[in-house]
């Protein structure tokens, strides 16, 4: 295998793979800053109440301080940190859920932030190791589908808090499950299709020759849709982000028209302050048609976002950027 000397894609700690899995993202990936900002209240509430009905107040009220606290980890422009980090937050997320299995913030935090670590920090190293090293390149692919698919679970079941039945639904009408989402709360429920749509389209984009997975197709499109139509705008143009991104990665040629729109749309909305914006739409636009000036300026564009401009999503723009440094350097691979 090919000797990788790029620190950020130095891999972090691993995640531990249940049999069973247990959502961009947003701004508050948040996961999980409790360590940091509140620990005396999290060890004393974990390791001293012992009435059943005080010990679940309080988890719930950690969960409240964990989902809804600002990020320490899309603010952190370190992404090797984040990495390093992210595995511990996990797992003392699911410690809550364990305890706690019906809360919302928590659920939709760990679907966040499974899918932020695969993505990021596995999936993308898959690719990268193809040409080099195709056996590895496939486990660390399969490993990235199963965290996607962890996290997306754990965005159903925050989903099926206020909608049940939503679970069922989606495997056998998804059009009636995203018509059940009346957006009771929504910058919540927008916020939960979201991250269960993202997560199931980068699990089929990890899946490829998965007969059973690219059934789930319409799945994303109409979770995708279904949000747009509840609030385009949200989160700055993520969903229309979301939607080129889904286009890139999907089979088939793209309806350039319509990601075009989702591109002027995003950059509208953003005030092009994403750099991800800029690398799905050199991927899903001007890879396939092949001009290479387009795409390379695309790249371009992305590179020379100010990625500490917007702290919120100072982690997802160092991300972007470096996957649009590894695009470009692949240029003469890409085309013909």
């Amino acid at each position: 295998m090919t000797q990788n000397n790029d620190a950020e894609f130095a891999a972090p700690p691993a995640v531990s793979d249940p049999a069973t899995p247990p959502c961009g993202c947003r701004r508050r990936y948040d996961a999980m800053s409790l360590r940091a900002r509140y620990p005396v209240l999290a060890l004393g509430a974990l390791l001293v109440l012992s009435g059943c009905s005080f010990k679940r107040i309080a988890l719930d009220e950690i969960g409240d301080m964990l989902s809804a606290g600002d990020s320490v980890y899309t603010a952190d422009d370190d992404i090797v940190l984040v990495g390093g980090a992210l595995p511990f937050s996990l797992k003392l997320v699911e410690s809550l859920l364990a305890e706690s299995p019906d809360h919302v913030g928590l659920l939709l935090t760990a679907c966040r932030g499974f899918v932020l670590y695969s993505y990021a920090y596995v999936d993308l190293e898959a690719e990268r190791r193809v040409s080099d090293d195709l056996d590895s390149a496939n486990e660390l692919r399969a490993r990235a589908r199963r965290l996607y698919l962890r996290g997306h679970a754990y965005g159903v079941r925050a989903l099926e808090q206020g909608y049940p039945g939503f679970a069922a639904t989606l495997a056998k009408n998804p059009p009636g499950a995203a018509a059940m989402v009346t957006a009771q709360n929504v910058e919540r429920d927008v916020e939960a299709l979201y991250c269960v749509a993202a997560s199931l389209a980068l699990a089929i984009s990890a899946s490829r020759t998965d007969v059973a997975m690219l059934a789930r197709l319409e799945e994303v499109e109409v979770l995708i849709d279904w949000a747009l139509a509840l609030d385009e705008s949200w989160n700055d143009g993520a969903l229309h982000e979301l939607a080129i991104q889904w286009a890139a990665a999907r089979r088939g040629a793209p309806d350039v028209d319509a990601v075009r729109g989702h591109f002027e749309r995003a950059l509208e909305l953003s005030r092009g302050s994403r750099a991800g914006v800029y690398v799905a739409y050199a991927e899903a636009v001007a890879l396939p048609a092949q001009k290479r000036a387009e795409f390379e300026a695309l790249l371009e564009q992305a590179l020379a976002v100010d990625a500490f401009a917007d702290p919120d999503n100072r982690l997802l723009n160092r991300v972007a950027q470096r996957r649009a440094r590894w695009l470009l350097q692949r240029a003469d691979e890409l085309f013909l």
